[in-house]
């Protein structure tokens, strides 16, 4: 690894519009343009929101609709998804939103793919309908989709009103080292699900930066992980904040969800000690704490990875307090340096 210097690391949102306990998704979307502003002014380099269907605590199910809504919040902040899922959908048709996207708010419109259903397997069954056991075209569907963003595309049968010649940047997301692959082969920025699926990461950004062929779209590696956040005043009230997220991974792990919970004083008669050892496994990748904690701990990570860019996403039952930590991260991220590295 060759060490040039020191850089500040960029910083961005992940946003479920996640629905807590007591309250609709109506509440969530004005919830979610509040954090999405004090993010703007945070400091914040995008707002990303993700595509899940079929779960009660998560209301982003019409993803493009959502981050139609932020962006004529804002001002500057990139606005995007993390991610649509791509087997969901027509290359043609994500290429139509998300060009109507990036012809409103120009130069503000971010694109990540995944290839997960975001559900379950029924749902994904009647999202998908007859596609449902069509194999996986998920790469030839990215290549798709840069070919109806193309102006070259323009003496083609098959075109994207509006969306042709338009930079939308795309993403690859995902979970595993599949992903990483494909990503690398196709020169595009690469966002992992560390916040969730945390096993694979490390192998995962090393094969991406080891096999990474540069590109019109991308000149050398950029990782972004996502991280789940909790930051309070003091120790001890963020561990308790984080009680509604332990509780929101119980119901995942369980097969019980329920709308985001009020946080509790202690876990111990909520879950078993295997649904604890896989939460917190799931987990691995938090960070819980008041402000020395968070920053002593992110810049571990930062040292450890080396990584381009993180992406917090925190579920925190009262919206104050959920805007709180996001201005306690802001602040750590603004001394967090990593350096610059060849891997």
């Amino acid at each position: 690894m060759h060490i040039n210097n020191q850089q500040s690391i960029p910083y961005s949102v992940l946003d479920l519009a996640t629905v807590i306990e007591g309250k609709i998704p109506a509440d969530s979307f004005k919830n979610s343009l509040d954090l999405a502003q004090q993010a703007e002014r945070l400091g914040y380099r995008r707002f990303w929101l993700a595509e899940h269907h079929n779960m009660a605590s998560v209301a982003s199910s019409a993803t493009a609709v959502l981050i139609g809504y932020i962006a004529g919040g804002t001002k500057t902040i990139r606005v995007g998804s993390g991610g649509i899922m791509l087997p969901n959908h027509a290359p043609l048709i994500v290429a139509e939103q998300f060009g109507t996207l990036e012809s409103l708010y120009p130069g503000r419109i971010d694109l990540g793919l995944g290839r997960a259903p975001g559900t379950d397997q029924t749902t994904a069954r009647a999202i998908r309908g007859e596609n449902f056991n069509a194999a996986n075209n998920f790469p030839q569907d990215v290549q798709t989709l840069q070919t109806l963003f193309s102006a070259d595309n323009r003496n083609s049968k098959v075109r994207a009103i509006p969306g042709e010649g338009l930079d939308v940047p795309i993403w690859i997301l995902g979970s595993s080292p599949d992903s990483a692959m494909l990503a690398a082969a196709m020169g595009l920025p690469y966002a992992f699900a560390s916040h969730f699926a945390p096993a694979y990461f490390m192998q995962a950004i090393r094969l991406y930066r080891d096999n990474f062929k540069p590109s019109k779209h991308l000149s050398k590696p950029y990782v972004m992980a996502c991280v789940n956040v909790v930051a309070a005043e003091n120790d001890t009230d963020a561990n308790r904040l984080s009680t509604s997220v332990l509780q929101l991974f119980k119901g995942i792990i369980s097969g019980q969800r329920k709308l985001l919970q009020p946080p509790v004083d202690s876990m111990d008669n909520i879950w078993t000690l295997q649904e604890e050892a896989a939460a917190r496994q799931m987990l691995t990748y938090s960070f819980i704490g008041g402000p020395e904690k968070i920053k002593k701990d992110l810049q571990r990570f930062a040292d450890a990875t080396g990584i381009n860019e993180i992406m917090g996403t925190s579920h925190i039952y009262d919206h104050h307090a959920r805007i709180n930590s996001y201005r306690l991260f802001s602040e750590a991220m603004q001394i967090i340096k990593v350096p610059e590295a060849s891997y």
